[in-house]
């Protein structure tokens, strides 16, 4: 908010303080929802609960006798303090409702991941089990075929080969099981291994992790991990990548950062306000966790993010 707002909000919010503490009992109700009101302007506003409380200490100043310990000002302070409650129940309310929608990301996130386990099973072993039985069947034909032939039909093994190795592909995109059966160092250990045989680029993971984290912890970090990557190869002309992850008392810190081209934050360049990054920002959203990107053309890119150990 810049200062000519807020200089006319604060002299709203005064007025309406000054009405609610001297107006007399009648127009208190009224009073309470005229707060109600100015929160809420003040939160769609971008103004924040400390920016609030500054205002009403402000209007404080100004409006309550100078005296101390009257009964004026004793009675007038405790029906502030209930002018300026009122006036934060739209941050409350805010909050109430943007748990409810992590909450609700997170329930569709794993209902997602659930059915991407189940495909990817079905991929992998449903899939395959066929596949194992058309090569033997093969096998049973060219024992009847004459040379010619038979180079013929390894041309039709060789293209099986290729549809096997895409359906593994598929696959671990989907859900890879080295993730379920191992957790997320060595998956992720594996997708950098396998990113740098694609692309060439050098991908060095650190961590001071010790034994598995949470399942829904460990899907939503592969998650961002994978997504990440997918930029860096997309889009950064990188030519290495590091990530650091650690504990910090309840909390685990989690950087991802290369040394591509970067870009600028403030106006959404490579990418910055598309499906990769606003795909990692919902997960980390979901889990009660806060982003940071630090990026400048030329200086490479990292993601910052700090996520409670406990989901």
């Amino acid at each position: 908010m810049s200062m000519n707002r807020r200089s006319e909000f604060f002299g709203l919010y005064q007025t309406a303080l000054e009405s609610y503490l001297w107006g007399g009992s009648g127009g208190r109700e009224a009073g309470l929802q005229q707060a109600y009101e100015l929160g809420r302007h003040a939160a769609g506003e971008g103004m924040g609960v400390l920016e609030m409380a500054e205002l009403q200490n402000e209007a404080l100043a100004s409006l309550l006798p100078q005296a101390r310990g009257g009964a004026v000002e004793s009675d007038g302070v405790r029906l502030a303090g209930k002018f300026f409650l009122e006036s934060l129940s739209p941050y409350e309310m805010t909050h109430r409702a943007s748990q409810e929608a992590n909450l609700a990301l997170r329930r569709l996130n794993d209902l997602l991941e659930d059915q991407a386990r189940q495909i990817a099973h079905a991929l992998h072993d449903d899939a395959g089990q066929l596949l194992v039985s058309v090569h033997l069947a093969l096998e049973e034909v060219a024992r009847d075929l004459e040379p010619p032939a038979r180079q013929r039909l390894q041309s039709i093994r060789d293209l099986l080969d290729q549809i096997e190795e895409r359906l593994r592909h598929f696959s671990h995109e989907l859900r890879p099981t080295v993730l379920d059966d191992l957790g997320l160092l060595p998956a992720i250990q594996f997708l950098a291994q396998r990113m740098s045989r694609r692309t060439g680029i050098m991908v060095s993971i650190e961590h001071d992790l010790r034994g598995r984290l949470q399942s829904t912890l460990e899907t939503a970090l592969y998650r961002i991990f994978q997504e990440a990557l997918n930029n860096v190869a997309r889009h950064s002309r990188a030519r290495a990548v590091w990530v650091d992850l650690r504990r910090q008392g309840d909390a685990l810190r989690y950087s991802i950062r290369d040394d591509g081209i970067g870009f600028d934050p403030t106006n959404g360049a490579r990418g910055g306000n598309g499906f990769g990054l606003n795909g990692i920002r919902e997960r980390v959203g979901a889990l009660q966790g806060s982003l940071a990107i630090r990026s400048a053309p030329g200086k490479g890119t990292e993601l910052f993010m700090t996520i409670p150990s406990e989901v």
